[in-house]
């Protein structure tokens, strides 16, 4: 599932995007991205792998709120691990 339930045409969508560090365990990246972005572990993955041989990739869209309080948690997580992950986004 890629855009959230309950999406309307009013709510702008944003692309949410992991980038690479040279600190953060691959296995971390994954269980953050299946755990918080609800995306399969399989896929999560191929994100963390994708991110690491470019240095970003897409995560999910979601709408703006969702997008916003998803990064939070990421960061969240990471930083309680003592972890630089960081997660972006941008406009859809």
């Amino acid at each position: 599932m890629d855009v959230a339930k309950g999406h309307t045409a009013r709510e702008p969508l944003y692309r949410v995007i992991v980038h690479n560090d040279d600190v953060t365990p691959m296995e971390f990246v994954i269980d953050v991205i299946a755990a918080i972005f609800l995306v399969p572990e399989i896929n999560a993955a191929t994100i963390a792998y994708s991110a690491h041989l470019t240095g970003q990739a897409r995560v999910q869209t979601l709408p703006r709120p969702e997008a916003l309080r998803c990064i939070h948690r990421a960061h969240f997580a990471a930083r309680l691990r003592g972890f630089p992950l960081e997660f972006s986004m941008e406009p859809e």
